[in-house]
């Protein structure tokens, strides 16, 4: 996609970013609807149910394997998101990867601060391995604020002493709630989220928790004996620097990261595919990369 075609993204995405004063229902509302203008028809089985009371959904592609999972977690910022307007995405990466995806709907700020969110995504995880599923046919997945929770749970249950799943991916993670990444003043106005959003989220997420915390800011961690990771974050992120800063982090302790970065590319574009080929093409990558993980053929 041309710049121009991907300012016109950009404008449309500012113009529909949630305004301040609104009620949190009203704001969940009105994100959901944006993204579902997103959507396309997909020939996905979805069936929905409950992981100890949270909202949980299966996605499968035609032809997606029964064995091996892909555990999502959506994005939102910790406050707004859901399986349902992520639901194109997991069936795309669905698609992609020839796997099952697990979706849950882990509760949300200010309803919920930290750790309520991370809880549920460890319980999901313990789930699939109380259901049978081994941790190396696992891959958990999340973009943007659920690339955070991937992370922050990956910490969990290595400190923990539970078994890691096989390997993991991010969109777009948030990996420092102090957001101290040179991108986030450089490419500020080339992003559809903003500094003060960024902020506002962190104090709603966070509420008493100390920013450093590991398990809100995993670049802070003790990244030794994660598995395998794969990040994707486009040149235009302000949280561009932030993952960098990761990436870096994690090699430098023995962490085998696979780091794209997607010239031209905004926050969680990979939630545009229908509309933007590049976000297409990064679900196609990060399916390969899964593919691969858990020896799946094409």
């Amino acid at each position: 996609m041309s710049a121009n075609s991907v300012d016109h993204l950009l404008k449309i995405l500012k113009d529909n970013s949630p305004g301040p004063g609104k009620p949190i229902g009203q704001l969940r509302a009105d994100f959901e609807k944006f993204y579902l203008e997103f959507r396309s028809d997909q020939d996905n089985k979805i069936n929905e149910f409950r992981i100890n009371n949270i909202p949980s959904f299966w996605i499968e592609a035609p032809g997606a394997a029964k064995d091996q999972v892909i555990l999502f977690f959506h994005g939102g910022g910790f406050t707004i998101g859901s399986t349902r307007d992520h639901a194109d995405l997991c069936g795309r990466l669905s698609a992609a990867a020839g796997a099952k995806v697990l979706s849950i709907d882990y509760r949300l700020a200010p309803e919920h601060v930290f750790p309520a969110a991370l809880e549920d995504c460890v319980a999901s995880y313990n789930w699939l391995l109380n259901e049978g599923y081994m941790p190396s046919d696992i891959v958990p997945t999340g973009i943007s604020a659920g690339g955070n929770l991937v992370l922050a749970m990956l910490l969990h249950l290595r400190d923990s002493g539970s078994s890691l799943p096989s390997s993991a991916c991010c969109m777009s993670p948030a990996v420092d709630m102090l957001f101290q990444g040179n991108s986030v003043t450089t490419n500020a106005g080339k992003d559809w989220i903003s500094r003060e959003r960024l902020d506002s989220l962190c104090t709603i997420y966070l509420s008493e928790t100390d920013p450093k915390e590991p398990l809100v800011s995993p670049l802070y961690g003790d990244l030794r004996g994660f598995p395998p990771l794969m990040i994707q974050v486009g040149s235009r992120e302000l949280l561009l620097d932030d993952n960098r800063g990761f990436v870096d982090r994690a090699r430098s302790e023995g962490v085998d990261v696979t780091f794209e970065i997607w010239d031209e590319m905004i926050h969680c574009w990979q939630i545009f595919a229908s509309v933007l080929k590049e976000g297409q093409e990064a679900v196609e990558s990060m399916g390969g990369y899964i593919r691969s993980e858990l020896n799946l053929s094409q």
